[in-house]
């Protein structure tokens, strides 16, 4: 087997750990300095002039930097600095795309960041005086009633054309803010009166938050910390923003990090971090919002188990007490607050995205030293028996792997070391042992990892031949094949469990096992990030990530952007338009190369795959589980950010409610069918979940039990699996009964 390079980044995590660095509306810092003009360093210039040559000759997607990019790259730098279009003025737009569209390229080839320089200080003049204009309506009596409405979503929409029109939205934006402070102030305080009147809920924890603040003190802090952060930022992270900017323009996991971020990456990719062990980035529709994008494992955030990727970080106590609300904060500012001394504890409030503020969970967590490797596969066997089929349980194992994970550094020096393919082995020869009906090989969230990994990984399960191609920037294709005489240290019966956040290696392993017809593929299409990239720190400034290769099955598509579609579809409880590869701006396009020729181990027919479909959807239907999440789905659909939303704080009030009456009623109605008691109301099903979601992260990893809304799709999917392999018998069996038809031959006479 051909070995990969360890410098080769296939990890979504890994890649881009910080996104784009600048994108708040109102919460990009600019540089600190006394006339409000940024003065190029020869290093920065030198720095730039590299960026530039790498975009220009070693992309994967061998485009040229010329004019055509750079206006491209111009465009793509005032919405990444403006996404909503609220700061820029049309006439701003107007004027640096005349002035510097056809030369911006030129300028960067040059290492000339100038034009992008002045763009930065626009930016800066609007972000003042929206900061002035807030702060004076602040301190006044705004009203919270009337029939304006706002439109949150402007993305599509125009840059305004005059400050009038720019200073009537900011002031219902002003407006809408202090309405969704004040409505989930308003939840708090009661979910608290809970607590208090019911102390046994607490289960002896105190999860009380009295917070004083009014609206217009909490609204007015967070532009007051968004306002200082303007002049905290160095002149490298104007740089930063100016080339990552450029870099992304050619895809989304080409990124450039100046040297105080391009540290935060080393650290963030190391295989022994202290902290709690998360990846953030701003949220693409809110970017006053830092979102939880993946979790390490091993780390305390991981092990705790209340802490979800895709969960957005409202306040930070850092000393565990003291909580600090951190909407509008960068998230070197929110980096800075987590990370404190081992043994330390930091207290995080989250909570889902377009989720009630009352839905808030507050958890606390103890720093430590993530040990990447601690928390690898697990194992573990579940019991399926479906009724008026089987006489007795089937026994499933289950493996659950959270990413093809290999400490380099220890193989290079020849140490021992752990790697996700020796964990997978030594699990199977356990769940071999046990006798096992079958196999689910659970990918949900799993961001990818070593591409080596993956391979080995592979070559468990399928007997022999090609795993996936590889295609460089220059049209070379690679295989990495499983050439070990046809050994399989499972040959049973499989079912690969993925989901939107399934990533990268994962779609290549779910790929091959589909390909192969070695398994069914279960859940959701994959996120779709098929490329890799390469790792320079050899700039004069920072570092890069750099595009130069791209992944394709064995069938010759590829798993970039459209992933891997399983075979039979669950409820998705990610948002399709806001995460995955095709939710990003410039990613690359699917396309196909030749088949690498290999020899299928199994089928499942277009039949059987419609049939297993079908009937997973009438369970689906009547599954409490299911039922649930894909009430969730529903109740989080009906606030359309593009749509105009009402500017009436009762009217806002009645939406909630509504929200909060929905989701209750879906809580109760899986509690009945699981004969469970329901909750009375709103407040006491908040006050409920936040202690039990606080004991179960004090609980160890090993003894907390399965959430039954994600024990649901392993369930299923082993369902499925003996499902199928029940179709293919029947198959087989009708196969074998139609009659061979004779031929008559007529006797010449």
């Amino acid at each position: 087997m051909k070995k990969q390079p360890a410098q080769w980044l296939l990890s979504v995590a890994s890649v881009g750990v910080a996104g784009i660095i600048l994108t708040q509306s109102y919460g990009t810092a600019v540089a600190n300095t006394e006339t409000g003009s940024i003065v190029q360093t020869p290093e920065q210039q030198l720095t730039t002039r590299q960026v530039a040559a790498l975009l220009d000759r070693s992309h994967y997607l061998n485009q040229p930097l010329d004019n055509k990019m750079g206006s491209e790259i111009l465009t793509m730098y005032i919405d990444s600095l403006d996404p909503n279009h609220t700061l820029f003025l049309q006439s701003d737009v107007d004027e640096f795309k005349k002035k510097y569209a056809d030369e911006f390229a030129n300028r960067l080839k040059r290492g000339d960041l100038s034009a992008g320089i002045e763009i930065f200080e626009r930016y800066r003049k609007r972000s003042n005086e929206y900061f002035a204009l807030t702060e004076k309506l602040l301190n006044t009596k705004l009203s919270l009633t009337g029939k304006e409405t706002i439109i949150l979503d402007r993305e599509k929409l125009g840059h305004f054309k005059t400050k009038k029109a720019q200073q009537d939205y900011w002031t219902r934006q002003l407006k809408f803010q202090l309405i969704s402070i004040t409505l989930g102030q308003e939840d708090e305080k009661a979910k608290e009166q809970v607590f208090l009147a019911n102390p046994d809920i607490t289960r002896g924890q105190d999860l009380v938050r009295d917070d004083k603040r009014s609206p217009s003190e909490i609204l007015l802090n967070r532009l007051s910390r968004q306002h200082e952060q303007m002049q905290r930022l160095s002149d490298d992270e104007v740089m930063e923003t100016i080339l990552n900017i450029a870099m992304l323009t050619y895809d989304p996991h080409s990124n450039y990090y100046a040297p105080i971020q391009a540290n935060e990456l080393q650290i963030q990719s190391s295989l022994q971090l202290e902290g709690i062990g998360v990846s953030i980035r701003p949220d693409r529709k809110n970017p006053d919002y830092t979102r939880i994008a993946t979790l390490v494992e091993g780390g305390p955030a991981a092990k705790g188990g209340q802490i979800k990727p895709n969960d957005l970080i409202i306040g930070i106590a850092k000393d565990g007490k003291t909580m600090t609300d951190v909407v509008g904060w960068s998230t070197r500012e929110i980096v800075s607050l987590i990370r404190g001394k081992r043994g330390t504890p930091v207290t995080l409030k989250v909570r889902q995205p377009n989720s009630p503020e009352a839905s808030a969970r507050t958890v606390t967590v103890i720093r430590d030293i993530i040990q990447q490797e601690e928390s690898g596969v697990t194992q573990r066997v579940v019991e399926i028996q479906r009724p008026n089929i089987d006489a007795t349980p089937k026994r499933i194992g289950v493996l659950e792997i959270p990413s093809f994970y290999l400490n380099y550094r220890a193989r290079r020096n020849g140490e021992d070391y752990r790697s996700v393919s020796i964990d997978t082995e030594n699990a199977l020869k356990e769940l071999n042992k046990q006798n096992i009906d079958g196999l689910v090989v659970d990918l949900r969230n799993n961001p990818g990892g070593s591409l080596d990994e993956v391979a080995k990984m592979l070559g468990l399960f399928v007997k022999s031949g090609p795993l996936v191609q590889i295609r460089d920037n220059r049209g070379n294709v690679q295989v990495f094949r499983d050439d070990d005489g046809g050994q399989q240290l499972y040959d049973g019966k499989l079912v690969v469990l993925t989901n939107l956040a399934s990533a990268s290696a994962s779609e290549i392993f779910a790929a091959a096992i589909q390909d192969y017809g070695r398994g069914l593929v279960v859940g959701n299409t994959t996120t779709g990030k098929g490329s890799a990239q390469i790792q320079l720190d050899n700039l004069a400034l920072g570092s890069a990530t750099l595009t130069q290769r791209k992944f394709y099955r064995i069938t010759g598509g590829s798993t970039q952007n459209k992933g891997v579609v399983p075979d039979v579809e669950l409820v998705n409880i990610y948002d399709d338009a806001t995460f995955g590869e095709r939710a990003q701006k410039k990613a690359l396009p699917w396309d196909t190369i030749s088949t690498s020729p290999y020899k299928p181990e199994g089928k499942f027919t277009a039949n059987t795959l419609a049939t297993l479909n079908q009937q997973s959807k009438i369970r689906q239907q009547q599954n409490p589980q299911f039922v649930y999440l894909s009430a969730l789905n529903k109740i989080r659909d009906m606030e359309d950010g593009k749509k105009p939303i009402a500017l009436d704080i009762n009217n806002r009030r009645a939406k909630m409610k509504l929200v909060e009456q929905r989701s209750l009623e879906a809580e109760n109605l899986r509690l009945k069918a699981s004969g469970e008691s329901p909750y009375t109301n709103w407040n006491t099903y908040q006050a409920s979940m936040d202690a039990k979601f606080e004991e179960r992260s004090q609980m160890k990893a090993l003894e907390r039990p399965q959430l039954p809304e994600d024990e649901v799709y392993i369930n299923e999917a082993a369902y499925l699996m003996l499902s199928a392999e029940a179709q293919v018998l029947n198959a087989d069996a009708k196969a074998s009964a139609i009659p061979t038809q004779k031929t008559s031959i007529p006797t010449a006479k």
